[in-house]
């Protein structure tokens, strides 16, 4: 069997253009003379489209763009992943649904079994399970439909599971031949692997074909990878899309001619996915130009080189906003990074407005100390003029700050947070400095200086990140430990790192969830971030 796989980026809710794409890749299919093509999970909404399943209208508009697909599907198969009513009450009022169509007609359906509800996943606010699944014949070949999470639970492969059953299993017990699996499928570091050493244990454990087919692209906080598969009876990778880009993959699934994958390294990973999540956010989200801030600092160099990348140089302005603590370094690394980059560039100072604030309240203020409340005042000025050059232009604003800085609240609410975007939020100071670096590889873009300096917020004289917190590879140990791995402090200390350096930055974590909560949507990267798949209350009362 010949099959193709429609590695491709949908966007929630245009079902016209997700028709389009499918049509496309269908179209494609036949005429390289595949008998199957494959596309991704929920191809015809978009994933996850969240609340949107809860309007009526929504839901309809799916299945008219199924029966559409049905008027142009002939002897070569498509598989595609859909939403379907729930026709079995009491339960949820939809399924997850896959269909296989041929001939202009569907042959079959089947619903997810598995659903996850955790991390960044809520499907079983929506769906409702399947509770058999039985192989469909294809051309008089038995094959096994699953959908995403239904592979994730095979007791072989996982110490933990979450789950009871195990959908291939049942599937091949039932006499599938082949295993489908049509994914959405959100990356963050390492997942990669762990699916490529997944279906590689699903195709030994069975000497089944397993085929897996990926989404790729941004969808709001999430970034789905592609990286689709395709493993022999032998085990063998025979073929593998692309990552982080639109593919069209095809295999003949009794090839035993196999293909190696090369992993890289973290920061670009980590890069190449920012990229794709703001390009796509871009563009679904109607924006034609990006304006951030830029301080002469390693956060908002990198974030301007993912910005140029994303939607090209000339759609790009960076804004140096300096005060009198501004430093002539930090002015002069910010203009060499925007002539590296060839992106627009203004200087707008802030000095008069903030001096006239401070004018404004000075009866108010009068016999106190400059303290954080100035330091603010600053930040929060910059935030005004970014946005008005935001609204002015039509421009997203992003923020500049790291997950670092957003845990333990380094930043200003309704200053440095202001924006569209929170591009970095997930990435962690540490990695910051390994990014740069990566991005410098070739040639110096980002100037040394940005990198080499100790990081500041140059709100006050002399002033040091580390005048507030513990050196950033101390800081993300915690942070790791505690946000990402839910270790307790005492755990935290047992690793030898400070019993009062922890307790204070668990403390801040703590404390700054309403910040977080009113912060941009964040690009997520790592296995625990802020954002959807953060839920934390504020009014709390936790002993550390």
């Amino acid at each position: 069997m010949k099959i193709a796989i429609a590695q491709i980026d949908t966007t929630i809710g245009d079902f016209d253009g997700n028709f389009a794409k499918i049509a496309y890749a269908y179209n494609r299919g036949v005429e390289c003379g595949v008998n199957l093509v494959l596309t991704p999970e929920m191809a015809l909404t978009g994933y996850p489209p969240r609340d949107l399943l809860l309007r009526k209208d929504f839901v309809e508009k799916n299945l008219s763009v199924l029966d559409k697909l049905k008027t142009i599907v002939g002897k070569v198969g498509l598989v595609v992943g859909y939403v379907d009513k729930n026709s079995k009450k009491p339960g949820r009022d939809l399924t997850n649904s896959v269909a296989i169509i041929q001939n202009n007609k569907i042959l079959a359906t089947r619903s997810k079994t598995l659903l996850p509800t955790y991390d960044v996943f809520d499907e079983d606010r929506y769906f409702e399970p399947a509770t058999e699944n039985l192989p469909v014949v294809f051309n008089d070949r038995k094959i096994g439909l699953t959908i995403c999470e239904d592979i994730w639970n095979d007791e072989d492969f996982w110490r933990d599971r979450r789950y009871r059953r195990n959908p291939p299993e049942e599937l091949f017990k039932a006499g599938a031949e082949v295993l489908i699996n049509i994914s959405a499928s959100p990356w963050h570091l390492g997942k990669n692997k762990t699916r490529q050493e997944m279906l590689l244990n699903l195709s030994h454990k069975f000497r089944k074909p397993v085929i897996y087919c990926n989404l790729v692209g941004g969808n709001d906080e999430l970034v789905f990878d592609g990286g689709s598969m395709v493993y022999n009876e032998k085990g063998e990778m025979i073929a593998y899309g692309s990552i982080l880009k639109e593919d069209f993959l095809i295999a003949d699934i009794n090839s035993d001619v196999s293909v190696k994958t090369a992993q890289p390294p973290d920061e670009e990973y980590i890069y190449r996915a920012l990229v794709m999540g703001l390009r796509d956010y871009v563009k679904k989200c109607g924006f034609k130009s990006i304006v951030l801030g830029l301080s002469g600092g390693i956060d908002s160099a990198i974030i301007a080189c993912i910005a140029a990348e994303s939607v090209g140089n000339e759609n790009v302005m960076g804004v140096s906003l300096p005060s009198q603590f501004s430093s002539k370094g930090s002015l002069d690394d910010a203009r060499e990074l925007a002539d590296n980059l060839k992106i627009k560039y203004m200087v707008i100072p802030i000095q008069p407005p903030f001096e006239s604030v401070k004018k404004q309240l000075s009866d108010v203020f009068k016999g106190l100390p400059e303290d954080v409340t100035e330091e603010n005042i600053q930040a929060r000025t910059r935030a005004v003029i970014l946005m008005a050059l935001s609204n002015k232009f039509g421009s997203l604003l992003l923020t500049t700050g790291n997950k670092s800085e957003l845990a333990v609240g380094y930043c200003t609410l309704y200053g440095d947070m202001c924006g569209g975007l929170a591009v970095i939020s997930d990435v962690p100071k540490t990695m910051i400095y390994k990014i740069a670096r990566w991005i410098n590889r070739d040639e110096e873009i980002i100037p040394v200086s940005s990198i080499t300096k100790p990081p500041s917020a140059e709100l006050r004289p002399n002033q040091t990140d580390q005048d507030s917190l513990p050196p950033y590879e101390i800081l993300d140990k915690i942070l790791e430990a505690y946000v990402v791995e839910g270790k307790s402090p005492k755990e935290i200390i047992n690793q030898g790192i400070d019993e009062a350096t922890v307790r204070y930055v668990i403390k801040l974590i703590e404390n700054c969830e309403y910040k977080r909560r009113q912060s941009a949507p964040g690009i997520k990267v790592t296995t625990r971030a802020f954002g959807m798949g953060w839920r934390v209350p504020l009014a709390k009362k936790i002993k550390i």
